[in-house]
């Protein structure tokens, strides 16, 4: 009877000293599959040439447009190559609009008659048409939304003219913070009268590319053309404006609206083998600009996403839970995609274990955001950062994954998304210059092994 408490903390001993070596074990075996990750992206990966080709046959792949869904049957192939078990394209009705005839803005000097001057410029995303034969008024600089609440803007072309915050290191914060200008600013001029809209484009870099992107108009209200301005053509007007305050611009824009067009999420698998019900997803969107190659925005997600799954199939890796790449469809002018994906996710009652997004650009990754309903992913995903430094990812922060992924969090997922350096990203955000010759390939394939690492950590270990 005295021997049994002895034999039991020899036991209690046994097992606690266990713990530490399978640890150590674990720690081993996943810096070693970590290694076999990043050594088949960085020296045999398809990942450049299947930008190349992507950007290359289906450029400007807006909702609606014919290259997106060349892109789409395009997608499905190269998932099926890269060893997808199964694809599926799931069906979503996307808006449709067209930029149609070339969009002009020109300056014209009230004290020197007939001196005009182009600006460069590209219409909004979304903008309604001038009046045939263009538009020309009067024209106010303001720098918030704000400020329509005391200027006249009756009858005039508001031109917005707030900068990016240079002071941010996150580009994506000083995004974020003047994108009202861009996103709002349109439909509230025209509720205060005004007949069109100018906006700075959404970048730092001081240059005459303009950037293009989405304006809404609010349901009950006036629609009004809307431009945006090269950051150096928005500095010319603005100096133009103080040494000539009765000075008018001229707006042509050609665009057209069609009926809404039948699209589709693409997406591959591989099926877990002992949690085929769980999933875990890693995507990007496939549509982008009409004017964009996109390369980076997003192209670079989407093949990073197609990369994780050959990756993982590369390395032999056998995932417990199911694999999910999800290419979404018309996440710059609805999200209508993600809208799809969540409410079927939400139909079949599907357990999502991680949702991650590639969104910001093909860069040199440097962490990751993530988000869960307990609000600790990020410190729970921080315990693997001695595996990730070796590989220059170190960084694990509070985040809802992006556009796409994010309204899964509201189903219970945990969400997350690639965080790549983002000094260069808005400089070609959203502009023709978003194109292949812009894309480092050690840049793209270290942000695919990330992606593919983040995926076998959660799918061996859990969150």
């Amino acid at each position: 009877m005295r021997s049994l408490p002895r034999l039991a903390l020899i036991a209690v001993t046994l097992v606690a000293s266990s713990q530490p070596l399978r640890a150590a074990e674990d720690s081993a075996s996943d810096e070693k599959m970590l290694r076999a990750i990043y050594t088949a992206a960085l020296t045999s990966s398809p990942a450049y040439e299947n930008l190349r080709e992507l950007t290359a046959k289906f450029p400007g792949r807006l909702a609606g447009a014919k290259n997106l869904e060349g892109a789409v049957r395009w997608s499905e192939a190269a998932l099926k190559t890269a060893g997808a078990d199964r694809t599926e394209l799931q069906p979503v009705m996307v808006p449709h609009w067209e930029r149609g005839a070339k969009e002009s803005v020109l300056m014209h000097l009230a004290t020197l008659r007939g001196l005009t001057t182009p600006l460069s410029a590209l219409a909004l995303g979304g903008s309604v048409p001038t009046p045939a034969g263009g538009l020309r008024a009067p024209v106010v600089e303001l720098h918030s939304l704000d400020a329509l609440k005391t200027a006249d803007v009756k009858g005039k072309i508001v031109f917005f003219n707030r900068p990016m915050n240079p002071l941010h290191v996150s580009t994506g914060l000083a995004y974020g913070e003047a994108g009202d200008q861009r996103n709002q600013g349109p439909g509230e001029a025209g509720k205060h009268g005004a007949v069109g809209a100018l906006v700075r484009s959404l970048t730092l870099a001081q240059d005459d590319t303009p950037h293009t992107g989405n304006t809404t108009y609010p349901p009950d209200g006036p629609r009004i053309p809307a431009a945006a301005l090269s950051t150096l053509a928005a500095d010319r007007l603005s100096a133009a404006l103080k040494a000539d305050p009765a000075l008018t611009v001229e707006m042509n824009i050609h665009s057209q609206w069609f009926a809404d067009a039948l699209s589709h999420n693409v997406i591959g698998e591989l099926r877990g083998s002992e949690f085929p019900g769980k999933i875990i997803v890693v995507g990007g969107h496939l549509d982008s600009w009409d004017i964009a190659p996109g390369a980076h925005d997003d192209g670079a997600g989407c093949i990073q996403s197609i990369e994780v799954l050959r990756l993982l199939k590369v390395v032999g890796y056998q995932p417990r839970h199911t694999l999910r790449a999800v290419l979404f469809t018309s996440e710059e002018n609805s999200r209508n995609g993600a809208t799809a994906y969540s409410t079927a996710v939400k139909a079949k009652n599907e357990i999502h274990v991680l949702a991650l997004e590639t969104d910001n650009g093909g860069f040199q990754p440097k962490g990751f955001n993530l988000g869960n309903p307990a609000g600790n992913a990020h410190l729970l995903a921080a315990r693997w950062k001695p595996l990730f430094e070796p590989y220059g990812v170190y960084n694990f922060q509070l985040g809802t994954g992006g556009a796409d992924v994010g309204p899964l969090l509201a189903h219970g997922a945990t969400v997350a998304g690639l965080t790549p350096d983002s000094q260069r990203y808005f400089d070609l955000h959203h502009t023709t210059r978003d194109s292949i010759d812009q894309v480092n390939p050690r840049e793209l394939q270290l942000g695919a092994a990330a992606l593919a690492a983040l995926v076998y950590l959660v799918d061996k270990h859990g969150l």
